[in-house]
């Protein structure tokens, strides 16, 4: 987390000296231990946010015409059985977003203007989630990553705007999620959580006159961080109840990583399969995949064919026949996963004799409209699963898009988030409805 900007004219010992105070809060209904917490009332929700930052072609992925019954585009006829499963969007982007490449770190905060000077993130969407609806699972949320550089991209950031790492390795992830540690490692766990918070203990003494001594931004800037150790406090509590409950078994092996980046698709169906793993054990509900197609050298589309260049390389097609030839299969193979994991979802039963699918929202998109161009407007959009009436194209304005947090704020309500604003939306998706 960020510390808050302290004027210069504040003598460094002084606030040293002042720095603790009592962060006491009342006892509220999200800090009951949460194996006291009531049974859930109704079946969990669950998202699964997916971005490849290089997209996808634009004139293979959208339909030529609108709603429920509009043509199937080359990239789509690949989800054809699964038709009434999902929704395409058309005419939807971040206002302000823009900057090309840029904008991979935005795609779930929608801060704006990410190329400007002193440029902040904001909130990731997936974290705005985990917020609101409290640590109801091992893992609030899970940070995923296929090629990525993990130091410079990642889908999901704090209130703060700090970065948080994806993880990139199927086998590590698998360990945390099912490979219970013995009595000495969990309690080492818990001796690491303990001198955490031993850390926040340190703020512990009467800290009013030293806040008196600041000024109105300054005190606005202390709260927020106040607030964020407040939180780390109690995830912190959460996080040590965990560590104490056994984790779940799975009849599935351990899986080995790949770590050469030419298997691009062989990683992507690898962390695909750990998602949907996670969903299927309750281990979150909550996660988010970014797909690196910058960081990616020349790979493998299928058994019989190899990129000539690296996927930025290829991005930039500038209509080369042989790039858009390659771009075209890469599109067509990264859609027959998106199939292959609504199929698993949707074959999946849950206790209320539904399918996964219907308690379980996927999008699938990109920062930018056309990577070619670097364009970040008319971004493509599809969202599978969720309980949603599909089977149709809504598609608004390419030139004057809608924002893309609309079809968010959407999203937290059918997560049971009663939140009608998020980044900057103007409330929720016009034509997206429950069944």
């Amino acid at each position: 987390m960020n510390t808050p900007h302290i004027a210069t004219t504040l003598p460094r010992r002084r606030f040293l000296r002042g720095i603790g105070v009592t962060l006491g809060l009342p006892m509220l209904e999200c800090m009951t231990p949460v194996f006291s917490r009531a049974t859930e009332s109704r079946p969990p929700r669950r998202m699964l946010l997916i971005s490849n930052n290089l997209g996808v072609l634009p004139q293979h992925f959208f339909p030529k015409d609108k709603g429920p019954g509009y043509t199937l585009s080359p990239c789509l006829k690949e989800l054809a059985a699964f038709r009434n499963d999902f929704t395409i969007c058309s005419g939807l982007s971040h206002p302000a977003v823009t900057g090309g490449h840029s904008t991979e770190n935005c795609f779930l905060t929608a801060a704006r203007d990410p190329t400007g000077s002193g440029f902040r993130n904001s909130i990731s969407l997936d974290q705005f989630a985990a917020e609101s609806l409290g640590q109801q699972t091992r893992f609030p949320t899970l940070n995923l990553g296929v090629n990525i550089d993990k130091a410079n991209r990642s889908l999901s950031w704090t209130r703060d705007g700090v970065l948080l790492p994806a993880e990139d390795s199927p086998a590590a992830l698998f360990r945390k999620m099912f490979i219970q540690g013995d009595a000495k490692q969990t309690a080492l766990s818990l001796k690491r959580l303990q001198e955490r918070g031993s850390v926040l203990d340190v703020l512990s003494e009467d800290m009013r006159g030293f806040q008196r001594g600041l000024s109105a931004s300054d005190r606005s800037r202390l709260d927020q961080y106040l607030t964020s150790v407040r939180e780390l406090e109690e995830r912190l509590a959460i996080s040590g109840e965990w560590e104490q409950k056994p984790k779940p078994q799975t009849k599935t092996t351990e899986p080995k990583d790949i770590a050469d980046k030419a298997k691009f698709f062989p990683k992507i169906q690898l962390m695909l399969d750990m998602a949907r793993l996670a969903f299927e054990s309750d281990s979150t509900r909550i996660i988010t995949l970014m797909v690196d197609g910058f960081a990616t050298p020349v790979f493998e589309i299928d058994d019989q064919h190899r990129t000539r260049d690296g996927y930025h390389n290829l991005s930039h097609h500038g209509q080369s026949k042989e790039k858009l030839a390659e771009l075209e299969k890469v599109d067509l193979q990264q859609m027959r996963h998106l199939r292959d994991l609504i199929a698993s979802l949707a074959t999946t039963p849950t206790a209320d004799a539904k399918r996964l699918l219907d308690h379980t929202m996927v999008l699938y998109g990109s920062n930018l409209g056309d990577a070619n161009v670097h364009n970040c407007t008319n971004l493509p959009v599809l969202l599978a699963g969720g309980g949603f009436k599909h089977g149709q194209h809504l598609a608004f304005d390419t030139v004057q898009n809608k924002p893309l947090c609309n079809l968010f704020v959407s999203m937290l309500q059918n997560m049971g988030i009663e939140s009608a604003v998020f980044g900057s939306s103007g409330g929720i998706l016009s034509g997206l409805n429950q069944l």
